[in-house]
């Protein structure tokens, strides 16, 4: 039976342990400010990109990573007769996930390399990730390691909140005139993402708009608390408020594992300062 490798893109959410015991292969996208480019992860982190993103005179700008880099990764991890499944973020979200399956296709590997949209991305991808690298290590077939992917992609929730638009705005995501509406009402939005499409699920004004948000996601977690094994609270610039939620959902059930980290580029760039996720999904 060949070994089962497992690819995946730096806009995930997994710590450095994870990535190292699970053996799992990180392809990185690109991130250029100011016309400087950057690989994600390898020569500017998380917390450095918000800073420079906050001191650039544009908005950065992302891509995926070049087709080249994802033909030369799949031709190393299949050189030894390895399968390989590679779980990407939501095509809604980047062109990676095409970028992989034309590199299989010019790599010629098309009979050893599933591809998998995990229709989110940070750790709800992270899930889905760490899934098939431990049921990989489990000695598992391919169609056993994907089922259990697609199981965990079909029970899983993302909720966000984006409390300054300034970066939707810049972004095109708002027309101008409603960028000033809303900035000037102090609106903030809350997101989710059903079957890899990002919509708006609610708006609101200022701290007691994330207050309610909050407290409607810790009700849905305590509904659920049975069912839940793992959450991701994944933030661009604000730590503190986010171990505090963390306290809050251990509160709920101590035996949920909690993972508060930065988020990627990728997702800080569009969501901007202040912006926070909550990812978790049911058992």
């Amino acid at each position: 039976m060949s070994k089962i490798k497992v690819m995946t893109d730096s806009s995930v959410q997994l710590t450095k342990e994870e990535i190292e015991k699970y053996d799992i292969t990180v392809v990185p996208l690109t991130i250029t400010i100011d016309g400087k480019s950057y690989v994600d992860g390898v020569d500017i982190t998380r917390s450095d990109f918000v800073k420079k993103m906050n001191e650039a005179e544009n908005l950065p700008k992302t891509s995926q990573p070049p087709i080249g880099r994802f033909v030369e990764t799949i031709k190393n991890l299949t050189a030894d007769g390895s399968q390989v499944i590679g779980i990407f973020l939501a095509k809604s979200l980047s062109g990676t996930i095409d970028a992989a399956r034309q590199a299989v296709e010019i790599a010629e590997q098309s009979d050893n390399v599933t591809i998998i949209d995990s229709e989110l991305t940070d750790r709800a991808e992270g899930f889905q990730v760490l899934a098939a690298a431990k049921d990989a290590q489990a000695g598992k077939t391919m169609d056993e390691i994907v089922a259990h992917v697609e199981k965990i992609r079909d029970n899983q929730k993302l909720k966000m909140m984006v409390v300054n638009l300034q970066n939707l705005i810049k972004g095109g995501r708002l027309g101008a005139l409603s960028g000033r509406i809303a900035t000037m009402l102090n609106i903030r939005i809350a997101l989710q993402m059903p079957k890899g499409e990002l919509n708006v699920f609610k708006k609101g004004r200022g701290k007691k708009f994330s207050r309610v948000f909050d407290k409607r996601v810790l009700d849905e977690i305590a509904e659920n608390k049975d069912r839940i094994k793992e959450v991701g609270i994944s933030y661009v610039d604000t730590p503190e408020p986010m171990h505090e939620l963390a306290a809050k959902i251990k509160e709920i059930n101590p035996e949920i594992n909690v993972l508060v980290a930065e988020t990627s580029p990728i997702i800080a760039t569009h969501a901007g300062n202040g912006a926070y996720a909550i990812l978790y999904y049911l058992e």
